[in-house]
């Protein structure tokens, strides 16, 4: 019987058997056929097309931020990569990439097979895909399009696009593209931008030992960056300089040298923002809106602010000591703390022309505190509030020698009669000029009941303070405001009337250097040039002989004006001040509102900061102060009475509180609009003779930076404001205060 036959025969009598092996045969093949399909289905799946791939070498690329000297400031980025040129990487380092990553670069068309044959073999030794044997372009293709699990689905992915990158780019782009795509740790991608985190150096610069460092970190980043485990690092190093010296591209001397090299780390990238986090994330926040998230930390544009560095890092420094300062005087009273809320200051400053922002500190630490004081918070700004009242009065006629009477009566409200707290003089009259220079709060509330709430509000809302709460308290400062509005309002002071829009950003460019936006300087006028020139001439004052002469002790001495403000039970501290080129604005208080100190005026916790910032911001200025334009006159006058002053007037003699005689004279010279001149003389003088009136003594209100020639008027009208008689019976009929206060206009 032949083979054959017997073999039927086996069959025949074992038929069952062989149709069941049949069966699961043709499973297990049409299982493998299908397994086979899907794996291949898997594989090819979601693979990169080939304009993809093209496209691999727009990487997202960190946004730059300067400042107005066209220094780098800040960076926005999703990833920290700074892009560089092949010819711009030290030789070094592609050496050493080249010796530790793929040693037969240069040879292969993406796909190495001695190395893959190696890992394969480990792999299946060790029963899984703990080894790779990933050319520089199989990472490439990884990091651009692929995830990091080690699976041979994965792996064959990488084959496919790496052999797709290698067939679209030549070697030298590829080992560029890669140089700036790899991630080495710390935040930090590419080469470039690697090599300044590190070590504060470009990678043109990189040394041997620093490049060998670099190198070794591609493996895993998280592991052996310097900043995790310096040891990890330098054992790491050690491996790559001996690949290098295997393949024998450096020698014996230079590993030796190289291997004893310490590592001397210096992060050159992100040192440079210690200052300005407040002002870059108000940049951040415009940029977003502007531009959208995703252009703005992938785009790498190009944004020249309105910053300057060297300012910015006086005001940081001058809030930090003010605030050291303060805490002192806290720890030396006993004062509680509460913890979680510590004193907070703020600072901003401006050009009052362009509103362009040079100096922004929103608190005393960004890292804990997002929170923008200068243009977030809302606070009452006390009595730094009044120079808004008094520019109404003046645009209404008054005049800063409108002498302010029946200071001791008291204002009627709806909870009753009112007599706001002064601390600062206890005269029963005094001169708009003198009442703005000791920030007296009777005069202030007095002259807020000729010029009227309703119109008050309608100024410091054309100032850009606004809206505020029509009630009495308004001109002490009662509404919230933020320090940001209150240097533009005090900016039209020092800019002819004109409140300028404050300016972060100055030009935006893409990558390409085309310009995608320009700013234009933006104002509006609130108030007439020659009420902005009385009202500077009158807060001169305020730092020469007022409430902020602790300016002048600190040893500013340059012509400026300002305003202080103290807020109920010390709450808060501000001051505004400006000369004719810079703007600043200073806050001290806590975010949740209490006392500061005890008896914590804003002269002695504002003012300090304000001045010490403002040497330095003014440095180089001139002692410069605006000429009065051509609306403006001249007239002596009596400090008593307001009028033209008489012979009478000069001999006689000013009376301090006490009683005491003072040097300052009864006469002086008065600015006033044309047309509010006084043209009487005084009637005090003239119908008493000799006679001594006490009035208080405060300086010498005519005293100013800067004396502008103009000639003194033949004659004008009066200037004595005081309280009407009313009697009871005729109050609900007349128009007296109250009406006067509610009026429109």
């Amino acid at each position: 019987m032949t083979f054959a036959e017997r073999a039927a025969a086996l069959i025949r009598s074992r038929r069952h058997v062989f149709v069941c092996l049949l069966v699961a045969l043709s499973v297990l093949g049409w299982t493998a056929a299908g397994a086979s399909a899907w794996w291949i289905r898997d594989v090819v799946s979601g693979l990169p097309n080939t304009r993809d791939v093209r496209e691999i070498a727009v990487m997202a690329q960190a946004t730059t931020l300067y400042d107005t000297k066209g220094r780098a400031a800040f960076t926005i980025y999703k990833e920290q990569r700074l892009p560089v040129l092949l010819d711009r990487v030290s030789p070094h380092l592609v050496k050493a990439i080249l010796a530790v990553e793929d040693q037969r670069f240069f040879e292969h068309r993406g796909l190495d097979v001695v190395r893959i044959a190696g890992a394969f073999v480990t792999n299946m030794r060790t029963g899984r895909a703990a080894q790779g044997g990933s050319t520089l372009t199989q990472q490439l293709a990884r990091q651009s399009f692929l995830n990091a699990e080690k699976t041979y689905s994965r792996k064959m992915k990488e084959v496919i696009v790496a052999a797709r990158i290698e067939k679209e780019f030549e070697k030298r782009e590829i080992l560029q593209l890669y140089l700036n795509k790899v991630y080495f740790g710390d935040g930090l991608y590419g080469a470039e931008a690697a090599s300044l985190g590190y070590f504060g150096k470009p990678a043109a610069d990189l040394t041997l030992s620093e490049a060998a460092l670099l190198a070794g970190l591609v493996k895993s980043p998280s592991t052996y960056a310097p900043t995790v485990d310096l040891d990890r690092a330098v054992a790491r190093r050690k491996v790559v300089l001996q690949a290098m010296r295997d393949a024998e591209v450096i020698d014996r001397n230079a590993y030796d040298a190289a291997v004893q090299e310490p590592v001397q780390l210096n992060d050159g990238l992100r040192n440079q923002e210690p200052f300005g986090q407040y002002f870059k994330e108000e940049v951040r926040k415009q940029l977003v809106e502007r531009f959208g998230w995703e252009r703005v930390y992938e785009g790498g544009l190009k944004v020249y602010t309105t910053l300057d560095l060297d300012l910015q890092k006086a005001a940081e420094s001058e809030v930090s000591r003010g605030i050291e300062q303060i805490e002192q005087r806290q720890l030396r009273r006993k004062q509680a703390t509460i913890p979680g809320d510590p004193l907070q200051a703020a600072l901003v400053s401006i050009d009052p022309v362009t509103g362009e922002v040079r100096a922004m500190v929103g608190g005393r630490d960004f890292g804990k505190s997002h929170f923008n004081r200068v243009t977030q918070a809302k606070r009452q700004a006390g009595s730094a509030f009044k120079p808004f009242v008094y520019a109404a009065a003046i645009e209404h006629g008054f005049s800063p020698g409108t002498v302010l009477t029946d200071l001791d009566d008291p204002v009627w409200t709806p909870q009753g009669e009112w007599v706001p707290d002064d601390g600062h003089s206890t005269a029963s009259s005094m001169t708009m000029r003198t009442a703005l220079k000791t920030s007296s709060n009777r005069a202030a509330v007095r002259m807020l009941q000729e010029v009227g709430i309703p119109e008050a509000v309608t100024y410091a809302d054309r100032l850009g303070v606004g809206p505020v709460p029509a009630v009495p308290s308004l001109v002490l400062g009662s509404g919230e405001v933020t320090l940001m509005s209150m240097a533009t309002a005090f900016a039209a002071f020092a800019n002819d009337g004109l409140v300028p829009a404050p300016l972060l950003i100055s030009r935006v460019e893409d990558t390409n250097g085309r310009v995608l936006f320009t700013s234009e300087v933006q104002s509006h006028r609130a108030i007439s040039g020659t009420t902005s020139f009385l009202i500077s001439n009158m807060l001169a004052d305020v730092i020469n002989s007022g409430t902020a002469w602790s300016a002048r002790r600190e040893g500013f001495t340059l012509p400026a004006a300002g305003k202080t403000g103290t807020t109920n039970e010390y709450r808060d501290a501000w001051f505004v001040g400006y000369t004719p080129k810079v703007v600043t604005g200073v806050w001290v208080g806590y975010d949740t509102p209490r006392t500061i100190i005890s008896n914590g005026y804003a002269a002695e916790l504002a003012v300090p900061i304000w001045a010490r910032f403002m040497k330095t911001a003014t440095r180089n200025d001139k002692p410069e102060w605006p000429r009065a334009p051509a609306g403006i006159t001249s007239a002596t006058i009596c400090r008593l009475s307001g009028a033209l002053a008489t012979d009478s007037c000069r001999d006689d003699v000013v009376l301090d509180d006490e009683g005491n005689e003072t040097a300052q004279p009864m006469v002086y010279t008065e600015y006033f609009v044309r047309g509010t001149e006084p043209t009487t003389y005084c009637p005090i003088h003239s119908a008493y003779e000799n006679r001594a009136w006490r009035v208080v003594a405060t300086g010498r209100p005519g005293e100013h930076p800067v004396l502008a020639e103009v000639v003194q008027p033949p004659g004008v009208t009066g200037g004595v404001v005081t309280r009407p008689e009313t009697s009871p019976s005729q109050q609900p009929r007349k128009p007296g205060f109250w009406g006067r206060i509610f009026r429109k206009r």
